[in-house]
């Protein structure tokens, strides 16, 4: 109790949902109280809110939300993004990240480096966006809301001339500077130097602006860090670069005063001068090598229509796309993008959708279909009626999961993020024992060499490429990715890909077209007065009647059937599906149903005459339902599904990556193996209803092997979040893309080997960046420490190592796959 008395007590209010009465409310208050550093608990249900007072040494606001889940209730977030200047390396976004992540009220932070962004998930009782700029603002960095991405990329173009106009003015300052060091060394005494070079007093009024004006960012940048408790890249260039200005200006004074003005004594301006000036390029080079891994989202930027053509009262108008409603009706002439997504309700054309589906030979497009924006138009006017505009459109939200992939951080980022927060004032410790040993144990006098060792040990250490070593190979990889049609929905799913061990696929959609036809109709002759071709056009016409009804791809193909033999459909009603079985509806009077053996038999009919007939068209690789009217099976009705061209190159490329592939469906064994076999799988699991998917993810998971699965329809969804990856086929439904981890945009199997390989590649280049930027220190420090490094080579080696890790993240946009 001492040390909660003695810790002050913080309160949080909460927004609570899912209660629906005051014994919600109650329920909520009472578990609240009741845990250990909860000092009070007031939940108001007209305001949906609770209001949490806790001591943060025992309870913190994490834990009152896991609580409140735990009593079956959920609390309510919202999140904000936020541009961040003035961070300079790992330490910053690192600090960043810690003292945000200590706010009460906010649950989660994510500071990303690369893109100088953050994102902030809080409860918007307890804290607002004002209050979490401010907190940023009060450590020294500066967060304002995420501009829209036109503000961005002006922004950043003048940051980068800015940092060009630095650097420029800093080289021609120490350009002189540099020229009288080479005059120093026996092996340049060929080159001229001029007299005014080595005057102390000249090199004095060349550096001091490099030092105090162009340099002044890192001043400041220092004592911020400084004064919150922290240390960054900043502390250690103002300590190395101000060491050596310092130290050169005692001896310019102490020249004067020794012989009125002596141009013999050995200067360090330009050490501090030619410090400055390499970072500086650095972090121009780094800055124009980070605005290439935007490219990406460029060129999907670039794939939307600026402008839309809609009919409003009558006349024709055209509009920025950004103004386009729902319901408006839009005009698509031959040759233009389509501006939003929509239904035709008018015309005739192929569109090309290749950006979407990958697919190069154009779409058709007729009265009743769906277009999407951004495809492009050939040869036909069209009129659409806008479904969905702006943010809600396909291409905005490939965008937006793409700037979110780009955004996220991946797990390994968590070494970089350790080793940052304690790097620096290792280094200082270092760079001080360095001075003191060459000063103490060096050669008489040596205070200029103990200090240039130190100065070379603060400068390479600078932990600038260890804080872009992640980010940056993930912008890249994501954005690479994007292009080939393979959307990762964060950087954990980008690092979880490469170690997939299993994948299992869905079948109807997924390994097959997922748009079977009907292909027989066998049935007895007593079910009509007619004959043969009567009696099948009858049972096929109760069957589609009945299927009508049912939105399932085979009922699709037997109604496509029915309507090819121009029959006329009964009405029908009380449809019921079964999942896994069938269906069964009213039809004419008459009870249909449709299905497997397992259905029949529960309804009480007879399959086991049917069973030779049905197992010789599942061997043929094709589905077979029995159909049976008034509770007698009156014949069976079959459809074949074709796998997809690239599904068996796709199964053996990943068999050659040492990759398994099981194929899950609710089909029969017979039928299911015919297509497994065509596909060249192996391992087949067949008769398996919806809800039994997620439980065969799980039984594989046992194992202790990684799985995926893929799948395109709702019924996977639950297969999709119970396995480790998740890939939804993009051409399937929203709720499986939103279940996975992985939007697999163009329908076609290769893209999950291409996924798989793209994440190792990623991984392998993070691995790259995250070795090079630690070997730089490891082996630069002791070099440095022992003397072999001069200061103005650690600074050339430093902004390298910054330059280098960029430049090698970004060899991932050129990966071909």
């Amino acid at each position: 109790m001492e040390k909660t008395a003695e810790t002050p007590l913080q309160q949080t209010t909460l927004q609570i949902t899912g209660m629906t009465c005051s014994a919600c409310a109650a329920r909520i208050e009472k578990g609240l109280s009741r845990m250990e550093g909860v000092s009070k608990a007031n939940v108001n249900l007209a305001l949906e809110q609770a209001t949490v007072g806790y001591d943060p040494a025992v309870a913190g606001v994490p834990q009152i939300e896991e609580k409140i889940r735990s009593l079956g209730y959920d609390t309510r977030k919202e999140s904000a993004d936020f541009d961040i200047s003035g961070m300079t390396c790992a330490a910053c976004s690192a600090r960043i990240e810690k003292v945000l992540g200590r706010t009460p009220g906010i649950a989660a932070v994510n500071v990303n480096l690369a893109l100088e962004t953050a994102h902030v998930e809080y409860a918007p009782g307890s804290i607002g966006v004002s209050e979490i700029m401010e907190k940023v603002s009060s450590i020294g960095y500066k967060a304002t809301l995420k501009q829209d991405r036109k503000e961005q990329a002006d922004q950043r173009g003048q940051e980068i001339r800015h940092k060009r106009n630095k650097w420029i003015i800093s080289a021609i300052l120490s350009f002189p500077l540099l020229w009288a060091m080479a005059g120093h060394f026996s092996f340049t005494e060929w080159i001229w130097t001029p007299e005014l070079l080595m005057n102390p007093w000249f090199q004095l009024a060349l550096a001091t602006p490099v030092q105090f004006i162009i340099g002044w960012q890192f001043y400041v940048g220092a004592y911020k860090a400084v004064r919150n408790g922290s240390a960054n890249m900043d502390v250690l260039v103002v300590l190395g670069t101000s060491a050596a200005y310092f130290y050169s200006l005692y001896l310019t004074i102490d020249s004067l005063s020794m012989s009125g003005m002596s141009h013999t004594v050995d200067m360090y301006y330009e050490t501090s001068a030619v410090l400055i000036t390499l970072i500086l390029v650095g972090k121009w080079s780094e800055a124009l090598a980070k605005g290439r891994s935007s490219d990406a989202i460029r060129s999907l930027m670039g794939l939307q229509a600026k402008t839309a053509m809609v009919v409003r009262d009558g006349a024709e108008l055209s509009i920025p796309v950004e103004e386009v409603i729902p319901g408006d009706i839009v005009l698509v002439k031959p040759g233009t993008k389509v501006p939003v997504d929509g239904e035709v309700v008018e015309g005739l054309s192929s569109v090309d959708e290749s950006m979407l589906t990958g697919e190069s030979i154009p779409v058709e497009k007729k009265q009743g279909d769906s277009v999407i924006g951004g495809t492009l138009n050939k040869n036909g006017m069209l009129r659409i009626k806008a479904r969905k505009v702006g943010r809600d459109t396909a291409l905005a939200q490939i965008i937006r999961v793409v700037e979110e992939a780009q955004g996220s951080k991946a797990p390994i980022q968590r070494i970089a993020d350790v080793i940052s927060g304690i790097f620096v004032p290792i280094v200082v410790g270092i760079a001080a024992v360095t001075f003191v040993i060459w000063f103490i144990w060096g050669a008489p006098g040596q205070f200029a060499e103990a200090l240039e060792n130190a100065i070379a040990v603060l400068v390479i250490a600078c932990p600038c490429a260890l804080g872009l070593a992640t980010p940056t190979s993930i912008m890249a990889g994501s954005g690479r990715a994007a292009e080939f049609g393979i959307l990762f929905k964060g950087g954990e799913h980008l690092e979880a890909a490469q170690g997939i061990q299993v994948v299992v696929l869905d079948k109807t959609g997924t390994v097959t077209s997922g748009k079977p036809v009907l292909t027989d109709i066998l049935t007895t002759t007593g079910i009509a007065a007619h004959g043969k071709e009567t009696a099948e056009n009858r049972l096929l016409a109760l069957t589609a009647a009945a299927e009508k009804l049912s939105e399932h791809p085979l009922a699709d193909a037997i109604v496509a059937g029915a309507a090819a033999r121009g029959l006329e459909l009964p009405e029908a009603g009380e449809f019921r599906a079964v999942p896994g079985r069938g269906i069964t509806a009213v039809v004419g009077g008459q009870t249909v149903s449709v299905g497997t053996r397992r259905m029949m038999e529960e309804g009480g009919a007879e399959p086991g005459p049917w069973a030779p007939l049905m197992t010789k068209l599942e061997q043929e690789g094709k589905t077979a339902m029995l159909v049976s009217v008034e509770g007698v099976i009156a014949g069976v009705v079959a459809v074949a599904d074709t796998i997809k061209e690239t599904s068996r190159a796709a199964v053996a490329k990943l068999h050659d990556m040492g990759i398994e592939v099981v194929m899950i469906t609710g089909d029969n064994r017979i039928t299911a193996q015919a297509i497994a076999e065509q596909a060249g799988i192996r391992t087949v699991l067949a008769e398996v209803l919806p809800e039994g998917k997620a439980a065969e993810i799980r039984r594989l998971q046992s194992g202790g092997v990684k799985v995926a699965m893929v799948g395109d329809g709702i019924n996977d969804a639950p297969a999709l979040a119970t396995a480790d990856t998740g890939m939804a086929i993009g051409t399937g439904t929203d709720v499986a893309m939103e279940a996975a981890d992985i939007t697999l945009m163009r329908g076609d199997l290769m893209s999950i080997p291409d996924a798989v390989m793209m994440s190792r590649r990623t991984m392998r280049n993070i691995k790259q960046n995250l070795f090079w930027a630690l070997a730089y220190n490891t082996i630069g420090i002791p070099i440095a420490a022992l003397g072999f490094l001069a200061p103005w080579l650690a600074g050339a080696a430093m902004a390298f190592s910054s330059v280098s890790v960029v430049l090698n993240a970004l060899r991932l946009q050129r990966v071909k796959l």
